[in-house]
């Protein structure tokens, strides 16, 4: 083992973690843990395991989580969490400073963002919703029967969704234009 945050099986309010749901590291080696059915805060660490900062809290307003579940960080550097029961995607600076959010979702459980950009958020409905870089919705699709509880990409572009009541990883095939 090189590297543990939290201690094992101890949670703590205001004190990482109280069940943390999904974890980030972005370019610089910052560590961020949505520390989501808990505290409903996110938590950022150095890449040595220092903590640095908390932000958020229980509520509805900006920089408030109602269950942070899913976390990314993209290529600019923003911090994207998925804040499950508030319904929607809040997008931070790699300090907490609040940038913005995104609608019109159920129950986002997770974050992938491709190479290029796009955004992929899974929800409860089930469904996954494809924004652009900023924020424009490009595409939704029911691909699966149930929702996906995390999803990745791979380098020929296509998505895995892990459908955790169906207890099954289904591949998605990216097809090429006009096919």
């Amino acid at each position: 083992m090189v590297l543990t945050l939290g201690q094992r099986g101890r949670p703590a309010l205001r004190a990482p973690f109280n069940h943390p749901a999904d974890v980030a590291v972005a370019r610089n080696g910052d560590i961020y843990v949505a520390d989501g059915y808990g505290n409903s805060s996110v938590h950022r660490f150095s890449a040595d395991g220092k903590h640095l900062q908390t932000w958020g809290g229980p509520g509805l307003g900006r920089a408030q989580f109602t269950t942070p579940h899913g976390i990314w960080v993209d290529a600019r550097d923003r911090i994207f969490v998925a804040d499950r029961e508030n319904n929607r995607v809040q997008l931070f600076s790699p300090e907490g400073d609040f940038y913005g959010e995104w609608g019109d979702l159920h129950k986002p459980m997770d974050i992938y963002i491709d190479p290029g950009g796009t955004v992929y958020v899974t929800d409860q409905i089930p469904r996954i919703t494809m924004f652009s870089p900023d924020g424009q919705m490009l595409a939704r699709g029911r691909p699966v029967d149930a929702g996906a509880h995390g999803v990745w990409g791979d380098s020929r572009g296509n998505l895995y969704l892990a459908e955790m009541r169906l207890t099954q990883v289904t591949k998605l095939v990216r097809r090429a234009p006009g096919r």
